[in-house]
């Protein structure tokens, strides 16, 4: 029984309440309430039963109605806890929102997710009418493609029709001694029929066309001339719309995700390609692309700026030989838009990177172009793509089944700024720590030869000692003469003005 706010004056010494549900919490009430007389305050919300005595505020209530009511009170409190939680679960992942997935520029599949639209120079397209056959889908091309033959031979069939008509040839089937312009052609079905004949220069030997008839013999160079340029066209279309070079572009295979790791002490981030057939791609170069939306100091906005993503260009590394599956890295140094970038903030940042293939398919000599695209969360922090290759007996075996495969490594979860800092910062410490210890080192040398130049006695032009301290190593030179030189050996007198 659903009671919201509802009082009730309690004549009978007992009330059996139901079970309520709400919110997947059960919570029993009170079975029996022996009171004699007061106000139930029942509240739907809390989900439990409130009794306040006013007739006799100094009565005792039973311990059946004190165990219901604390019992109602803990499933209470229980519901108001889980209520967070349920929330929570609610919410997206930064927020009570959901975070809303970001609409690619690219599908993976390579296909760009742009429509064109209020286009009112239309014309241009039948300036470059063979583009534009080439880029019709499949049904129209077909369609297009019979319709061309067709109206050519319905065309032509009407003008041999007509001539005969007009010539009265169409009269005289019948008579012998009539020479026709076309000989056997008694009405439309053979006339189509003979323009069909020779267009596509069949010439069966039924209906031919004769010396009497010179327009007929204008209109036949016509249409042959005509014939032979709708059969050029059409067929170019069909040949190059068959061999087109993205089709090509199926077997270039990308990793489904990127990930970003460690690669000589530098954080990287890479991607994995790879070519599915044993015919090569020749010339083939890597290019990378950031989109992201960006706001200029002036206050400009720029929806879906392009940024350039290095991936060797300087280095010769972006042009491929891909023979075998390739990692394509990508170093982020200073020059790279993901610098100062951590993994916090790659999990709350919102970008799209295009990365492009192209070469020339060894096959055809035709320019192929491969695409796909990364979404934020499709680059995985900390991973690195697991190994295909293995030795096998006379060449090397390559498991496409780990393609897409990715392992755990030890990452910093800082940014390569942040990182470059630290190294920075090592580098100086122990740079200065040598350095102090040379000077140390330095210091307790010159101190040492004072003292032992002070001891050794240098009068009546005897032997006069030196002391060489370099490191941990002492040599002590003799010199027969006062005042000698030997190499960078010094005299007391230049030490003492020293």
């Amino acid at each position: 029984m659903a009671l919201e706010n509802s009082v009730f004056t309690l004549s009978p010494e007992s009330l059996s309440l139901p079970v309520v549900e709400k919110g997947k919490v059960l919570v029993e009430e009170a079975s029996e309430v022996m009171v004699s007389t007061g106000v139930f305050h029942v509240s739907e919300e809390l989900g439990h039963v409130v009794t306040t005595d006013t007739a006799h505020p100094s009565a005792n209530r039973s311990w059946k109605s004190k165990l219901a009511e604390r019992q109602a009170n803990a499933a209470s409190d229980e519901y108001v806890k889980k209520l967070p939680r349920v929330m929570e679960k609610e919410r997206g992942r930064f927020g009570w929102a959901k975070r809303r997935k970001r609409q690619r520029y690219v599908e993976k599949n390579g296909r760009c997710n742009v429509s064109h639209g209020n286009m009112r120079e239309t014309y241009r397209y039948l300036t470059d009418i063979f583009t534009t056959l080439v880029d019709l889908n499949w049904r129209c091309s077909l369609f297009v493609f019979v319709m061309a033959y067709a109206i050519t031979w319905l065309f032509f069939g009407a003008i041999w029709y007509l001539i005969a008509y007009l010539r009265g040839d169409l009269d005289h089937l019948e008579d012998e001694t009539w020479t026709p312009c076309v000989n056997n052609v008694n009405g439309f079905i053979s006339a189509f029929l003979f323009s069909i004949e020779t267009e596509t220069t069949i010439g069966y030997g039924y209906r031919v066309i004769t010396d009497q008839c010179p327009v007929g013999t204008m209109l036949l160079l016509l249409q042959a001339i005509l014939g032979s340029m709708v059969n050029a066209f059409m067929v170019g279309c069909m040949f190059v719309k068959i061999s087109q070079p993205n089709k090509r572009a199926e077997t270039l295979v990308f990793s489904k995700n990127a990930v970003i790791s460690l690669r000589d002490d530098k954080l990287c981030l890479m991607f994995r390609v790879g070519d599915l057939r044993s015919s090569h791609i020749v010339g083939a170069n890597m290019r990378a692309k950031l989109i992201k939306s960006k706001q200029t100091q002036e206050g400009e906005f720029i929806p879906l700026d392009q940024t350039d993503i290095s991936v060797g260009f300087e280095t010769g590394d972006d042009r491929l030989f891909l023979v075998s599956p390739l990692v394509i890295s990508h170093e982020i140094d200073h020059h790279s838009p993901f610098w100062d970038m951590s993994q916090g903030q790659l999990e709350k940042d919102d970008f799209e990177m295009v990365v492009i293939l192209e070469g020339m398919v060894e096959a055809t000599g035709m320019t192929c172009q491969a695409r796909s695209s990364y979404l934020a969360d499709e680059v995985q922090w900390g991973h690195r793509f697991s190994p295909m290759m293995s030795l096998a007996e006379g060449f090397f075996d390559i498991d496409y089944g780990a393609f897409h495969q990715t392992l755990e490594v030890d990452t910093p979860s800082c940014s390569a700024h942040e990182l470059s800092l630290a190294a920075a910062r090592l580098e100086a410490h122990l740079y200065w720590s040598i350095s102090s210890k040379l000077d140390e080192e330095k210091w307790e040398g010159s101190s040492l030869t004072n003292q032992s130049g002070k001891q050794l006695d240098n009068g009546k032009g005897g032997v006069v000692g030196h002391t060489f301290i370099v490191g941990e190593i002492t040599r002590i030179q003799e010199q027969s003469g006062p005042g000698e030189l030997n190499g960078c050996v010094t005299t007391d007198q230049s030490e003492s003005e020293a």
